[in-house]
């Protein structure tokens, strides 16, 4: 058997437990893990479809520039989210430990483990790719969030709801009658 074969035979447990791996770096990883609809858990279901992506064309060795579009629906998410950079393409390294634990399970397969050096270096490309991504990602909200500052609509954004704060001033103006 050869590594294309093992990759095939075990694509889907190394992409859930890839997946499992990722979304277990979220405060409410459970609701993530455990919620599979997609418009219910936008997060869990993005990171589950870009994942299963990108370990396809990883495993065809495909490059940096086909990963692209998985890689960003993955650090989308990630970016505005309170992960330091290091954090946010973290888990995209999992995929290389998974993948040799489990073929290292497999008696028959153990010896696949030795052939890993092209997928593990795609891995690599990918985390640097991930890494760009994630800045430019982070250099956008940064950019939208002065340019908020300038316009003042960081007032509407920051603040509570227009109508209840015009609300909350009518009801300040309104002399209070003091009983006696």
């Amino acid at each position: 058997m050869d590594l294309a074969e093992a990759f095939r035979n075990y694509k889907d447990k190394i992409v859930d437990q890839w997946v499992d791996y990722t979304l277990s770096t979220y405060q409410a990883s459970s609701f993530f893990k455990k919620e599979r609809d997609m418009f219910a858990n936008p997060v869990g279901g993005n990171i589950r479809e870009a994942l299963k992506k990108l370990f396809s064309l990883l495993v065809k060795g495909a490059g940096t520039e086909q990963m692209i579009p998985p890689l960003e629906q993955i650090l989308k998410i990630r970016s505005i989210q309170e992960f330091s950079p290091s954090q946010a393409v973290a888990p995209l390294n999992a995929v290389k430990h998974i993948t040799r634990e489990i073929l290292a399970a497999d008696k028959e397969r153990r010896h696949l483990v030795s052939e890993l050096y092209d997928f593990e270096f795609a891995v690599d490309l990918a985390i640097l790719a991930a890494f760009d991504i994630y800045m430019q990602c982070r250099e956008r909200l940064y950019q939208t969030r002065i340019q908020e500052i300038k316009t003042g609509t960081h007032i509407l954004t920051d603040s509570r709801c227009p109508s209840s704060l015009q609300k909350n001033k009518v009801q300040d103006s309104i002399p209070k009658v003091e009983s006696i």
